[in-house]
């Protein structure tokens, strides 16, 4: 996996005004993007939390995320196509995994579609482990998805 020039970012919580470059990045990533309503009604729940990344004054990714009693669940991870592989999503991940603690919440884990390679791969560079496979568990195509996790070791 070739990295790019590494960037500088802001790192800050979603707010409105952000809906419409984070759906342009939502639709440019995914086959399956979701809505303004899916963002909505994801950020409406008591646990659910989304931050954007950045870099000179645009959003270049953004992760939503629920915090569980034992654990924090990504729900939506996505970085623009121009800004991968150049460290964004790893600072996005590594502000996650920074939340993590032995007393309280101590995994980290989202589910991934078996055919994204790449989404695979920067999990693993990242920490995380495939550890098992959810049969059919997207709608729309039947896919399989992996359920990857990254345990605390208290090492950050």
């Amino acid at each position: 996996m070739a990295v790019k020039e590494r960037v500088n970012l802001h790192i800050r919580w979603l707010i409105r005004r952000d809906y419409p470059v984070v759906l342009a990045i939502e639709s440019a990533v995914f086959a399956n993007p979701w809505t303004e309503d899916d963002f909505i009604r994801c950020l409406r729940q008591r646990n659910c939390i989304a931050i954007v990344a950045e870099h000179d004054d645009e959003v270049v990714g953004y992760v939503a995320y629920e915090l569980n009693k034992s654990s924090i669940q990504i729900v939506n991870l996505a970085i623009a196509p121009e800004m991968q592989r150049r460290g964004v999503g790893t600072q996005l991940v590594r502000r996650l995994i920074g939340k993590l603690s032995a007393q309280r919440r101590s995994r980290l884990v989202l589910n991934v579609r078996e055919t994204n390679l790449a989404a695979q791969q920067f999990l693993r560079f990242c920490g995380f482990r495939a550890i098992d496979v959810l049969c059919g568990y997207y709608d729309n195509t039947e896919e399989d998805a992996y359920l990857m996790e990254y345990w605390y070791t208290g090492d950050c």
